[in-house]
């Protein structure tokens, strides 16, 4: 499997980043541990506030394409994200 995950962050309301990945706790434990891209680490702690998980890795790609460009990342904001960012959750959330 592999993922397209997003995460939001408590220090900037607004904040979203679009990552993919074939393991979704590794990854989140990453962007969080010191060990993390420069692109995330200021808006620590991070939230995972959702993920889709699609079986190609060519497919993945191209949804974190999409996500993270013009339509994409407002179709994610509005539709998707929305109920995160409504409830204002302040929580890690456990991935099974």
């Amino acid at each position: 499997m592999y993922y397209v995950y997003f995460l939001t962050s408590n220090r900037r309301r607004n904040y979203v980043y679009v990552g993919f990945t074939n393991n979704v706790e590794r990854r989140y434990a990453e962007h969080n541990a010191n060990s993390s891209t420069l692109s995330t680490a200021p808006y620590r702690p991070l939230i995972l506030a959702g993920y889709v998980a699609v079986t190609r890795e060519d497919v993945a790609i191209e949804l974190e394409q999409y996500f993270k460009k013009g339509s994409g990342k407002a179709i994610l904001k509005k539709r998707i994200l929305r109920d995160s960012q409504k409830n204002g959750l302040t929580k890690p959330v456990n991935v099974v």
